[in-house]
């Protein structure tokens, strides 16, 4: 545990723990405003969560050289989580297209004239 300062640990835990809550107040809004693309961001926030409790145990065990394979994890995942992460923005971003359209009168003229 000595491989980090108590700042350093804080920092840490207190993002884990935060981003936690964030995919949690996430899954929750898209509940609220009936929107499933959100529920996809708060899974598409995993991956960079397991990544990010890689870092922090391979850190508890004082990066311990049998452990390396976290490291090659914790990237993995995080390269996973970007493009997870890019997928759910992307699903959000069209579903509120789809929304614009269905909510538009003068959109659904131009979409019928097409």
């Amino acid at each position: 545990m000595h491989a980090l300062s108590i700042p350093t640990w804080i920092i840490h835990v207190s993002s884990v723990i935060e981003w936690i809550a964030a995919i949690w107040l996430i899954w929750k809004y898209g509940e609220v405003i009936g929107n499933r693309a959100w529920g996809a961001l708060s899974f598409g926030m995993l991956p960079a969560l397991v990544s990010a409790m890689c870092a922090c145990t391979w850190h508890f065990f004082e990066n311990s050289k049998s452990l390396e394979w976290l490291v090659t994890l914790q990237a993995s995942m995080t390269v996973i989580g970007n493009f997870t992460l890019f997928a759910a923005a992307w699903w959000i971003w069209r579903s509120t297209k789809t929304k614009d359209v269905e909510n538009n009168p003068v959109s659904q003229n131009f979409v019928k004239s097409e």
